[in-house]
């Protein structure tokens, strides 16, 4: 017969609290494609969680914070479910982080409902993700979420009544698709075709043409961020689908800073819908923007790099109100309900779904003080995920 003997045993032999042998390092294992064609994404991420800790400090409730990191190369779902076994039983990681792309979350759910730990979703944005494991937590958006209501807004005051529809062929492209496609048409618009490119180093101009050959009043389109949106941009540019020709609405990776220095004056009158914009100003934003910016040799934070820095708040808080406890149980229920004023602006977590609550930004492309940039045009406050009961 065999005696498993816990610290907890001895302690309590010892007259001592558990808590006496707590561990005095919090280690987050942060998981993101490093290397391969999503790299710019994991670094922004990544520098967004390095902003945070640079601002707040490593050490919270008594505990030093360590970050591991692990390189998946992805999108790869059984790379990201190994190293999520590995941080865990290896690494004795207390919290798992990260994940910039849907595949590899999913790949790492399971593994977070077996050991219980708190799994930070810091960018991944397909909306079945939190229904994989009880102890996600997403800080980032949902692509549901910003794209029913920017369908909606599409065909009610953008004045559109027919679309076509391009975008990637994985987890978050078909999101997109079927929530603006529902808001939209829900709202009186018609879909008139519809197309898929491939995930990865897709080679837009035969998709292209056939959006040209359909001749829309107006293109939807969703890609991931990185390299895809300039080159898709540079595409449609070519065959004549950009505004004022046709209009052309996306998710606000289109128009990224990056992007846009590629299509020029094609991008003008491009309008977008997300969660974060970098010009919007206010204070708080306004700061972020030029810590992020001195940080980073001048480079503008986007979607991954708010992702990260609003996962890191999320878990600092989490641990402050535990009083450092790094439990998954203790760190999720401090995480139900959070609110706080990001530079994104207010957001929260809901208690019920896991799932991030914030403002949604329809934006245009406009030239301002001979500079293009995204200019919001309206707000949408406290949305919910569409498929997650909000209305």
């Amino acid at each position: 017969m065999s005696i498993r003997i816990t610290a907890a045993a001895v302690a309590v032999g010892l007259g001592l609290s558990s808590g006496a042998f707590a561990q005095e390092t919090v280690k987050i294992g942060v998981i993101l494609p490093y290397s391969g064609p999503f790299a710019d994404a994991a670094n922004q991420l990544e520098a967004g969680i390095k902003l945070y800790m640079q601002q707040n400090g490593d050490e919270v409730a008594g505990k030093k914070i360590e970050i591991v990191r692990k390189d998946t190369g992805g999108p790869a779902p059984d790379v990201a479910k190994r190293v999520a076994q590995e941080l865990i039983v290896r690494d004795q990681v207390d919290i798992l982080a990260g994940f910039a792309l849907t595949p590899e979350a999913l790949g790492a759910a399971d593994v977070s409902a077996e050991a219980q730990k708190l799994m930070v979703v810091m960018n991944a944005a397909t909306s079945v993700v939190t229904e994989k494991s009880p102890y996600i937590v997403r800080t980032s958006v949902t692509i549901p979420q910003v794209n029913y209501v920017f369908g909606k807004w599409a065909a009610e005051q953008g004045g559109i009544k027919e679309a076509y529809t391009l975008v990637s062929d994985y987890g978050p492209g078909h999101d997109a698709e079927s929530s603006f496609s529902k808001g939209f048409t829900e709202a009186g618009g018609k879909i008139i075709g519809s197309d898929k490119t491939p995930v990865a180093n897709p080679d837009f101009s035969a998709f292209v043409q056939r959006v040209k050959d359909a001749n829309p009043e107006a293109v939807y389109v969703f890609i991931p961020g990185g390299a895809q949106p300039a080159a898709l941009g540079k595409a449609l540019a070519d065959r004549g689908l950009t505004p004022p020709d046709v209009k052309l609405f996306g998710q606000g990776e289109l128009t990224h800073p990056e992007a846009l220095e590629s299509m020029g004056e094609t991008a003008k009158g491009i309008i977008t819908t997300f969660h974060y914009t970098l010009e919007r100003d206010d204070p708080l934003n306004n700061e972020y923007v030029k810590a992020y910016r001195e940080a980073n040799n001048g480079r503008s934070p986007d979607l991954f790099s708010i992702g990260g820095y609003d996962g890191m708040h999320l878990i600092y808080e989490a641990l402050k109100k535990t009083n450092g406890d790094a439990s998954g149980d203790a760190l999720l229920e401090a995480a139900k309900g959070m609110s706080w004023t990001s530079p994104r602006g207010p957001m929260s977590i809901d208690p019920e779904t896991r799932d991030v609550v914030q403002t949604v930004y329809i934006r245009e492309v406009k030239e301002v003080d001979g500079k293009l940039q995204n200019v919001i045009i309206h707000e949408i406050p406290d949305v919910k995920d569409p498929l997650h009961g909000a209305k």
